[in-house]
């Protein structure tokens, strides 16, 4: 079994284990204002580090191209409330319109 393998199966396990433990935590300890705080802004924090992951970076390298722009549009778009399904296809649009003309 290779490296990665285990690494990926010791990674499930403490993904498991941490699980187990949240659903073990007295309910006096998540209604803390400062654990509800924090249980309702992380998701967020992470899902944004997730796209700006994503969006600016090549391996190691910032890279700013057609994905930047359509994360620009996508943000565009939703502070115009348009509905999500006009969001993805915008975003799209815009990508596929700017690495058609060669950008990113």
């Amino acid at each position: 079994m290779s490296l990665v393998w285990i690494a990926v199966i010791a990674a499930s396990a403490l993904s498991f284990v941490q699980k187990w433990v949240g659903y073990q935590a007295p309910p006096d300890v998540l209604d803390r204002p400062r654990v509800s705080r924090v249980t309702t802004l992380l998701p967020i924090a992470l899902l944004g580090a997730l796209v700006a992951t994503q969006t600016a970076t090549s391996g190691s390298l910032l890279v700013l191209d057609a994905r930047l722009a359509a994360l620009g549009a996508a943000a565009v778009l939703l502070w115009l409330r348009a509905p999500f399904l006009v969001v993805v296809v915008g975003a799209a649009v815009v990508a596929a319109g700017l690495r058609a003309l060669g950008i990113g």
